[in-house]
């Protein structure tokens, strides 16, 4: 056959670093949840107008279009770009203020920035979480009993049968551990407030469990290195405790655990600090809300998948995502133990049996992702896209007539 044309050779690939940053931008702007609501708009605006979309739309274009009518009216390019649009007069120096620029344009300037310098603003105007000095773990006074695990750091093997609170004084034991972790979390939750650092939240709650002549079941447990965990916005759970002072309009999730007269009790609650965004405050409310729908479908019983159906039926109501790979668990002796407790829509097998002590505790992502990224520490787990996330928890106990909750909240969110 006669030979054909030269091939044409596509030009090299970009160098990975720079592609990279270009998916890393991309995703960034795609996992904004305004930017999935802009579609039915422009159908809507179409079907009333009977116009097509211009070409040349969006971000990119409106920049153009601004730039060439500031330069046909023979005026100053600057001014009548300024003139045009907030967002635009934004964009022209994009994070040069120290603020993040909005819209496509901003959001792209800001995701390739956050490459090279991880406490870059994000576009809600947070700087990101990142890792700040822990500080060396409290001391518990030695007539203070312990966990198994509390001088090796070593968990005990998980095991998959129920805890069962089937005696009275087996119960009593169990209540007296709920109420004394809830006492710490609402006391601990009263110290939030701007320059207030997780690591003095740590020290104060470390004093309330010892002095109540209990053990912060958080401390060794698989080397945690601290006596509360403290998870800040895009920290979805396992925050340690360190020298990062709070800002105002964090969110804070304060998980509380303590061993008392051989048991544990374990509970979480999400705190605003300061004044917060509606946004997050809806991410908080929705949360709780979640917890109270799946902790109304506990009885004897009834099936385990259903407290995760129903906390998957209040998220979707607001598009937020729910975590899967973090579960409630039994807890009684041993601080984690069977059943394992799914947060997320499943079909699980499993029945709730009279007498069973275990947590719900779900949590919820404000951007509708659950992609995570964990920490050098081993421990800290967040967001990969750096969104906002909540948690709340109980520790239950399953009654004759349904269930009994042993970590009440005394106040609204």
């Amino acid at each position: 056959p006669a030979p054909g044309p030269e091939p044409v050779h596509p030009p090299p690939p970009p160098p990975r670093r720079r592609a990279a940053m270009l998916r890393g931008a991309v995703a960034a702007v795609r996992l904004r949840p305004q930017f999935a609501a802009r579609a039915p708009r422009r159908a809507a605006a179409a079907a009333a107008g009977g116009k097509k979309r211009r070409k040349g739309g969006g971000a990119f274009g409106e920049l153009a279009r601004q730039k060439k009518a500031g330069r046909g009216d023979g005026g100053d390019e600057g001014a009548a770009t300024s003139a045009a649009s907030p967002r635009t007069a934004t964009k022209q120096a994009p994070g040069q203020d120290g603020t993040p620029a909005r819209g496509a344009f901003g959001d792209l300037m800001a995701a390739a920035r956050r490459m090279t310098d991880p406490t870059a603003p994000l576009p809600d105007g947070r700087v990101p979480l990142v890792p700040h000095t822990v500080t060396p773990a409290l001391p518990v006074p030695s007539h203070i009993p312990r966990p198994s695990y509390a001088k090796s750091g070593t968990p005990p093997k998980w095991n998959d049968a129920y805890q069962l609170a089937s005696t009275e004084e087996r119960r009593q034991r169990m209540r007296r551990a709920g109420a004394l972790a809830a006492k710490v979390r609402d006391a601990a939750g009263s110290m939030v407030k701007p320059g207030v650092t997780t690591d003095e939240i740590d020290a104060f709650v470390h004093k309330m469990i010892v002095d109540a002549g209990a053990y912060p079941s958080p401390l060794n447990y698989g080397n945690f290195p601290k006596s509360v965990c403290t998870s800040v916005n895009e920290c979805i759970c396992h925050g340690i405790p360190d020298t990062r002072a709070l800002v105002d309009g964090d969110i804070i999730n304060i998980d509380v655990t303590v061993f008392l007269d051989g048991v544990h009790g374990d509970t979480s609650f999400t705190y605003y600090c300061g004044e917060v965004s509606d946004e997050a405050k809806e991410l908080v409310r929705t949360t709780r809300r979640a917890l109270e729908k799946a902790v109304a479908t506990v009885r004897p019983g009834s099936e385990l998948c259903e407290i995760g159906r129903a906390v998957q039926s209040v998220a979707n109501e607001r598009k937020y995502g729910v975590v899967e790979n973090y579960v409630g668990h039994g807890v009684g002796e041993t601080f984690h133990s069977g059943p394992t407790i799914f947060h997320m829509a499943n079909s699980g097998i499993g029945i709730v049996e009279k007498d069973m002590t275990f947590t719900i505790e779900p949590m919820l992502t404000l951007s509708g992702t659950i992609a995570e990224q964990g920490w050098p520490d081993k421990w800290t787990v967040v967001t990969a896209d750096k969104g906002i996330t909540a948690q709340f928890e109980h520790t239950l106990l399953v009654t004759d007539g349904g269930v009994e909750i042993l970590t009440p909240f005394t106040h609204e969110c």
